[in-house]
């Protein structure tokens, strides 16, 4: 089992930026794709950009690509999400998740984070 901790949310100005990251236990994050999904309040989880074990194939989201960047220090077993032009709109609980395969789908993902707030004022 992977336990996933993510942090660095908090309050940010619009057309600020912030790093998330998302620490592994138990085990190395090195055989897991990694994904970065968002809820915002009454709407579903939706996908933001993944990685895959070695981070040479990335996906993004069509409205997230050029503002927010995934990386991944497998020596460190953390994955970090790099956000930048922050829009009020990004406002969510930002969930980091593991599974075996990389995927934009929510459900191909095996273990989840607790997620961390973020909230762009405008």
């Amino acid at each position: 089992q992977v336990q996933l901790v993510e942090s660095g949310g908090g309050l940010v100005p619009a057309g600020g930026s912030l790093r998330l990251s998302c620490a592994a236990s138990g085990r190395s994050l090195g055989p897991y794709a990694m994904g970065w999904f968002r809820q915002a309040p009454g709407k579903e989880r939706e996908f933001i950009t993944a990685s895959s074990r070695d981070g040479k194939d990335i996906y993004y989201s069509d409205s997230e690509k050029g503002r927010f960047t995934i990386s991944r220090d497998n020596a460190k077993n953390t994955v970090y999400l790099q956000m930048s032009s922050l829009k009020p709109e990004d406002t969510a609980v930002y969930y980091c998740a593991a599974g075996a395969y990389l995927s934009r789908v929510k459900n191909r993902y095996e273990w989840w984070g607790q997620g961390t707030q973020v909230i762009v004022s405008s």
